[in-house]
Formats: structure tokens, C-alpha cells, sequence
């Protein structure tokens, strides 16, 4: 199991971008974790699974849904004892 924080800046909020990435990992099956707003131009996630789906899914933050704009992407793998259950939009 890998559990990263991502932080994702640039035109991210406002475009759709909480909702497609809870879209992106349903699509992927096995992917826990959530994703929030954290100011008008940062998104915050973290993202469980298998290291091959966990990946993908930096990928996908890396670009983002369409109209956004991701100027940056931090990855940071962290050791997490927590078993998150889904992948959900968290305020």
C-alpha cells in the first residue's frame, strides 16, 4: 500500500478539479483517499492504493481536467497506519 499528499497549484480551482480527480479514482477501482480546496489557487489530496494506480493517479494530478492549469505538482510519499475507505471531495 502507498499513500502520497499531492499539492497541486496553478489555475486549479474553479475548473472542475476536486470532482474529476473523485471521477479519476473511482475509474481506477481501488483508490482511497480525498481531495480538497485549500486557497483560490492550490488543491490539496491524498491518494492510497497499489504503488501502479497510486502513480497513475500523480499523473493525472499533473495535468488535471480539462481548463486546468497545473503549474505545479509536489509529491510526497508518507507512511500513513490510516485505511482510508473511499475517495472523497473533503471542506
Amino acid at each position: 500500500m502507498k499513500t502520497v499528499r499531492i499539492v497541486v497549484t496553478g489555475r486549479v480551482t474553479g475548473v472542475g478539479f476536486r470532482f474529476s480527480a473523485v471521477n479519476q479514482a473511482r475509474q481506477h477501482g481501488n483508490l482511497r483517499g480525498w481531495v480538497r480546496n485549500r486557497d483560490a489557487r492550490t488543491v490539496e489530496a491524498m491518494v492510497q492504493g497499489s504503488e501502479d494506480t497510486v502513480d497513475a493517479m500523480i499523473e493525472w494530478f499533473r495535468r488535471g481536467p480539462p481548463g486546468a492549469r497545473v503549474r505545479q505538482c509536489h509529491v510526497e510519499t508518507i507512511e500513513s497506519s490510516e485505511k482510508l475507505d473511499w475517495f472523497q471531495v473533503v471542506y
